[in-house]
């Protein structure tokens, strides 16, 4: 009997120990000039950061490369509330550089991206 309550903590103590911590920021504390870094995305494409698709960025002069991405820190310029309660947030690079040679600026659901990796905290 001692094993098994023994074993039922560990079970879920170890639950709590395995918990994904996706952001160490809260999205209600994001301001303007805060930096994030963009990292892997889990799906075959971002879902919840609006990068333009190939044909937009191919139209542009730009190269529709998204292994480049993971990595690269960026600069939050605005934070805007939807009458939903969704935080959409406007990132630039911070290096100064234009995403895909060709677009200085694209939105995030900032909720989102955070909770699937696409953005982290610095």
């Amino acid at each position: 009997m001692k094993q098994l309550i023994f074993a039922l903590l560990f079970v879920i103590g170890s639950m709590g120990l395995n918990a994904k911590d996706t952001n160490c920021i809260a999205p209600q504390e994001v301001q303007v000039g805060d930096i994030f870094k963009i990292g892997d995305s889990e799906a075959p494409r971002y879902e919840h950061i609006k990068f333009p698709r190939p044909n937009f960025i191919i139209k542009r002069g730009g190269v529709a490369n998204y292994k480049g991405l993971p990595g690269n820190k960026v600069v939050v310029t605005s934070v805007e509330e939807k009458m939903d309660g969704t935080l959409i947030v406007k990132i630039k690079r911070a290096d100064g550089g234009r995403f895909f040679g060709s677009h200085w600026e694209v939105s995030a659901d900032l909720k989102g991206a955070l909770e699937t990796g696409e953005l982290v905290g610095i």
